[in-house]
């Protein structure tokens, strides 16, 4: 396990990451430009898309049958499980926990690519529809989310439960009013939706013939791109370690163990559907990670009345540096221990 650690601890991925978050520490001017980590983003998370639609073109159905419904399995439970804690335990309001929910039953993108980085270091080999899988969990968690989020603050403001939900229920704000085909327009039409699924059938319509002439440019940089944009990600994450006050013991409690019970949990699920040690570790860190590209945009349309400072803050600020330095290395281990 410490060897796993030490391995995962001086990468440049995770160095580039802490040397981000040590900059804004020491309140270093250093930043990327807004369109060179826009540019990054859109080149990761096509090349995400491209390449595994190349491999999923050579992938059968049989093969990616389980996994994707243990894949969506997860897409279900992991909102359900974090709004009841964070109602029962946390005593949350309805829209706050429901925006938690929304964040953590989705999934980040860049912990995806650092867990399939970090397997493929460690020599494991990984199935090529992962990314397919990626798509799977992009959306369902949210939109379950903020549906109970919804029906729940709705039922508080007609029995005068809280006045922070009650005004909000009055303006008609929230999934009801705006509508079912608002909310999913917002999210299927995000650029991470377009650049995963759009590169998925790009790359599942050319195949590897079609590939082979651009693979230099989208897999020779790639390891560069991602290095560089997680430095962006570790100066934004240093930005917001001043909420952590706001958030309190328990939210950074739950954006530290939560994602580990969903990790274990993916962990067996992934194993039960027939994923190698590598695809079991890169869909443990799937569902273990909180979403903070589509998730945002969909929780501030829907539920106005969330409040930011929570769902940003355990989402970058806790669960995904955690999930970077210790959460991956972990679930590596869990997923070799259950494989025998």
């Amino acid at each position: 396990m410490w060897d796993v650690l030490r391995h995962n601890f001086c990468s440049p991925l995770t160095l580039s990451f802490g040397l981000g978050v040590a900059a804004r520490v020491i309140k270093s001017e250093l930043t990327l430009p807004r369109d060179m980590y826009a540019a990054l983003s859109i080149y990761l998370l096509f090349a995400l898309g491209l390449k595994g639609g190349v491999e999923l073109s050579q992938s059968s159905v049989a093969a990616i049958f389980w996994p994707a419904v243990v894949t969506l399995l997860l897409g279900c439970i992991t909102p359900v499980t974090s709004y009841v804690v964070l109602r029962r335990l946390g005593r949350f309001s309805p829209s706050d926990a429901a925006g938690l929910a929304a964040h953590y039953g989705s999934v980040s993108a860049v912990t995806f690519l650092a867990a399939q980085q970090f397997a493929t270091a460690l020599g494991e080999p990984l199935e090529g529809f992962l990314p397919t899988l990626l798509t799977l969990l992009e959306s369902p968690g949210i939109h379950i989310a903020l549906a109970i989020g919804a029906v729940q603050a709705s039922r508080a403001g007609r029995a005068g439960a809280t006045a922070k939900d009650r005004p909000a229920v009055e303006r008609g704000e929230g999934h009801s009013a705006r509508g079912l085909k608002e909310v999913l327009h917002e999210v299927l039409t995000a650029r991470s939706m377009i650049l995963l699924v759009g590169g998925l059938l790009v790359g599942a319509v050319t195949g590897e013939t079609g590939y082979e002439p651009v693979k230099p440019f989208f897999e020779g940089m790639f390891k560069g791109a991602l290095t560089l944009f997680l430095l962006e990600m570790g100066i934004v994450a240093g930005s917001r370690l001043g909420d952590l006050r706001q958030a309190g013991w328990f939210l950074i409690g739950f954006g530290i163990v939560m994602p580990i019970l969903h990790g274990a949990l993916a962990v067996a699920l992934g194993h039960w559907g027939g994923l190698s040690v590598g695809g079991c570790t890169v869909l443990a860190a799937m569902a273990a990670s909180a979403s903070y590209i589509a998730a945002p945009p969909a929780v501030r349309m829907t539920l106005p009345e969330a409040n930011p400072t929570y769902y940003l803050t355990a989402s970058l600020a806790i669960t995904f540096p955690f999930n970077l330095l210790a959460g991956i290395p972990l679930y590596y281990q869990m997923a070799k221990w259950i494989a025998g």
